[in-house]
């Protein structure tokens, strides 16, 4: 089974006419927060890309929470931003959510015509790792990764977390590309660390000089949840993982 890497965000549309099982990856902070969301009961999100969007869905759906930010902070008028803290059970259990942000949605955004669609992050590497590479077995596809970055930019972070989930593949039965097997080879060497790693990093500093250095302490944690995100007609719904089948 082959496994590729996108490296920046506008190349992720790419996945799409591959066939291949896709995993979008924003660890500072969007799929994060989407699973830290999803485990904590919410019914499911809707990712648009726009404010507009956004507030518009809002005016339809009343009930529904508004989620998101723009350079880092959470917008006017919005319930809660971008931070997987913020993302309590007693705030978001049997809800559903509307999240826009700056690089994650729109990352999504690229690939929501695509099959397979899963999220993931650091919090989820390993089971999301075991979904992808059991829909492609049994489906005869392979797996892309698709790094959303910060404002379509390389971001350390997101290489880190490709590494992660590529880590927990199978290694006889893959072939990675070249950036996908730098990816695992970058986070084996970092994974003792990865906290401090992640901080040096321009997405996580300028996080830090916003006042949100305990969202990329919480975002750096490794396998958490066993939630995996899963794109359904536009939406994001969970999947609670399975048991290991290889």
């Amino acid at each position: 089974m082959h496994v590729n890497l996108e490296l920046v965000a506008r190349e992720a549309k790419k996945t799409v006419g591959s066939g291949d099982v896709i995993i979008v990856i924003d660890v500072l902070r969007c799929t994060s927060s989407i699973i830290t969301a999803l485990a904590n009961g919410a019914r499911s999100i809707l990712p648009v890309r726009t404010l507009r969007e956004a507030r518009q869905l809002h005016q339809e759906h009343p009930s529904y929470i508004l989620a998101g930010e723009r350079g880092g902070l959470k917008p006017i008028g919005f319930t809660l931003g971008n931070s997987p803290l913020g993302f309590k059970r007693e705030i978001v259990s049997e809800k559903n959510i509307i999240v826009t942000t700056t690089s994650g949605t729109a990352a999504i955004s690229r690939v929501i015509k695509g099959r397979h669609v899963l999220l993931g992050a650091l919090l989820n590497a390993k089971f999301v790792a075991e979904e992808a590479y059991t829909i492609g077995k049994r489906e005869g596809l392979g797996i892309s990764l698709a790094l959303s970055g910060k404002k379509g930019s390389f971001s350390l972070e997101d290489f880190l977390g490709a590494g992660a989930i590529i880590e927990s593949l199978p290694a006889r039965r893959i072939e990675c590309s070249d950036a996908a097997y730098a990816s695992f080879l970058v986070f084996t060497a970092a994974k003792g660390s990865l906290t401090m790693i992640i901080q040096q990093g321009n997405h996580a500093r300028n996080l830090k000089n916003l006042g949100l250095e305990k969202d990329v302490v919480f975002c750096s944690q490794l396998n958490q949840y066993n939630v995996i995100p899963r794109l359904e007609n536009g939406r994001i719904v969970k999947k609670i993982a399975d048991v290991r089948v290889y």
